[in-house]
């Protein structure tokens, strides 16, 4: 989308979120964004695709980005997630580095060497501090204070939303002068499918453990508004006939709960009834063939 407003007085940029997996990214871009549009789990790696959230005031417009963790690849999907990191480094205007009160600060050390160098503003989030005490924060505070001198550093409960006032104040104070880049009544790059989709898979991931839903790629094929309801038909892609059959469940008991409950949150998401069909096909390619990938929106 094109420039729409004047850049006289106004501000406008990409604040990018990044940091390891399961240390509330998402859940921090849904607080300042004020919308549900990441997945939020007690799980890593739920976030797959880097999610645009825009907030926009008279004289402003944030876009922020949330990202997936950071993470060594093992298949060729984690490499398309770690290649949306990347580019959200090359191409922020003020970078939302996210850790919290219980990971090792030398996790994926290259990242913290990539924020030393980078030019623009770079703002470090302590999250989870609601699970700690006041002297643990104020010691991680000096240490990435002395790792990241340049940075500016706050403590933070995205959760509870502690905090969050000052970090958006910041954010206002560095970002650069420029017109908006999105129209001023949108709020996300991505459109009502691909919500769908993630409200499935979020779904999954709340009902399902171990390795099943990072083994499930969900995808709309059907998606039909009507004057009273959303008509819509989703397949969940799964590696293995094994798979399919724990996502159905005993007498498509899972499947129904899955179902079920993504219905009810799209509602919620659409503010308008939804008739919601679940599909499940075997895929056993999917994480690692690079049409497959391209086919679920990865930049494979």
């Amino acid at each position: 989308m094109g420039n729409i407003s004047g850049t006289k007085g106004h501000k406008a940029g990409f604040v990018n979120i990044i940091g390891n997996p399961n240390v509330g990214k998402s859940t921090l871009m849904n607080a300042l964004v004020g919308e549900k549009l990441s997945i939020v789990t007690a799980k890593a790696q739920t976030t797959r695709h880097r999610i645009m959230g825009i907030v926009n005031g008279e004289d402003f417009q944030i876009v922020y980005s949330d990202t997936p963790g950071i993470l060594k690849p093992a298949y060729r999907l984690q490499q398309d997630m770690l290649n949306f990191v990347d580019t959200a480094i090359g191409d922020a205007d003020i970078i939302l580095y996210v850790t919290d009160v219980i990971e090792k600060r030398d996790k994926n050390k290259s990242y913290i060497e990539k924020l030393k160098k980078i030019e623009c503003p770079v703002i470090v989030v302590i999250n989870k501090i609601d699970i700690s005490t006041q002297d643990k924060v104020v010691e991680l505070m000096e240490r990435w204070r002395e790792e990241l001198p340049r940075a500016t550093v706050f403590p933070a409960s995205a959760k509870e939303h502690f905090n969050l006032d000052n970090i958006f104040r910041t954010i206002i104070d560095n970002l650069p002068q420029a017109p908006a880049w999105f129209d001023k009544d949108t709020f996300t790059d991505k459109n009502l499918r691909f919500f769908a989709s993630e409200i499935v898979r979020e779904k999954i991931f709340l009902n399902l453990s171990e390795e099943i839903p990072y083994s499930c790629e969900v995808t709309i094929e059907q998606f039909k508004e009507g004057a009273q309801r959303y008509e819509i038909n989703a397949v969940i892609n799964v590696l293995r006939d094994s798979q399919k059959g724990i996502i159905i469940g005993k007498g498509g008991s899972m499947l129904k709960k899955i179902g079920t409950e993504a219905r009810l949150d799209m509602e919620d998401f659409f503010e308008k009834k939804v008739f919601l069909k679940l599909f499940v096909k075997v895929d056993s390619g999917w994480r690692d063939e690079k049409k497959e990938l391209r086919r679920f929106g990865y930049e494979s």
